[in-house]
């Protein structure tokens, strides 16, 4: 499975487990097994360079097992091989949502006309809630 130029991970890694999907569907669904589970261990697999592997487990922790299985499901076709692909394309959307790493943040100083507006901001509105108080009896 193609993710990315860099991310390609061996269908070998991938174990697929079919299920008879719940819900409505009559007949349908209660003879066939349509209902697709993906079931990939992110922690052994060396499919994912580190940097992603890492991103990839923190912002996905608590959709792995203790094991560091990740596992997806999908039934919302009727048919086998669309919901593998359905689990498929999860999988790669959540892939790449990850693989770009984030963009340090550069420490910046507001400039001296910014602090002098701010400054007369906050000034014009300590004076405009002054002359709303009742004078004073001194």
């Amino acid at each position: 499975m193609n993710i990315n130029q860099q991310i390609q991970i061996d269908d070998s890694e991938l174990d697929f487990s079919f299920a008879r999907s719940g819900g409505p569907g009559g007949q349908n669904v209660n003879k066939v097994s349509s209902k697709a589970i993906l079931r990939w261990n992110v922690k052994r697999s060396g499919a994912l360079p580190p940097g992603v592997r890492t991103r990839f487990l923190e912002k996905y922790s608590s959709r792995l097992t203790k094991d560091g299985d990740l596992i997806l499901q999908s039934q919302k076709y009727r048919d086998q091989g669309r919901n593998v692909v359905d689990c498929m394309n999860r999988l790669r959307d959540m892939i790449l949502s990850v693989a770009a790493a984030p963009k340090k943040r550069r420490k910046t100083k507001p400039s001296a006309g910014a602090k002098q507006r701010r400054l007369n901001d906050k000034k014009r509105t300590s004076e405009k809630k002054q002359s709303r108080r009742r004078p004073s009896m001194d």
